[in-house]
């Protein structure tokens, strides 16, 4: 349920981030367009989620979710509070725990017409290549076949708060979003990644 304070908090947050970031939205393959998506972008920082989440118009925002570390993200009530409330984010475990399926908690969320933005490297990378994909987003477009893979390239986020520091630097930064991918008939896992991860790299000097 989304409450006054809840509400007036992600309309300061957006603003805020605007302010600091520019949080500008490049869509070079494909308009913004309300549909189920599966939003897939480089990763590196923590900032990430919250730059895609702001640079999306309103009418999309409205039906998408950020994936967020839950331990990184439910470390204190703020941030929890922030994630649930604000962001709506899907809370995700780095390390799997027994038989638990990692990918449980974003199934559950297509399989309710939500649209996902996820990183499939899986933890932040610091050069400016994405490390290798992993294979979360072969299987879930394996299982949701419908849904539009949509790649994305995050510019210069890393930069509004260096390694070391906790006071944001205003930088300008923007999000492009590519041409949409599908998962071939029968296309190897390692093959899709590869392309998936080529996808996103394309977009860097878009």
């Amino acid at each position: 349920m989304v409450t006054l304070g809840t509400k007036a908090m992600g309309m300061f947050l957006l603003g805020l981030i605007r302010l600091l970031t520019g949080a500008q939205a490049r869509w070079h393959g494909c308009p913004p367009k309300a549909e189920q998506r599966i939003y897939f972008a480089n990763h590196q920082s923590h900032a990430d989620l919250v730059l895609i989440w702001a640079a999306l118009p309103s009418e999309l925002r409205s039906i998408t979710r950020p994936i967020a570390a839950k331990d990184y993200w439910t470390a204190s009530p703020f941030k929890r509070w922030i994630t649930t409330g604000v962001f709506n984010a899907v809370y995700v475990e780095r390390e799997r725990r027994g038989d638990e399926d990692p990918l449980q908690p974003l199934i559950d969320a297509l399989e309710s017409g939500d649209s996902l933005i996820i990183f499939p490297e899986g933890t932040r990378g610091f050069d400016d290549e994405p490390q290798a994909f992993k294979s979360g987003l072969y299987n879930l477009a394996q299982r949701f076949p419908d849904v539009v893979l949509v790649p994305a390239w995050i510019h210069n986020v890393q930069r509004v708060i260096p390694k070391g520091e906790v006071i944001p630097v205003p930088v300008l930064c923007s999000v492009t979003f590519g041409t949409p991918i599908q998962l071939g008939d029968g296309e190897p896992r390692a093959d899709f990644l590869t392309r998936a991860r080529s996808a996103v790299v394309e977009l860097r000097d878009a």
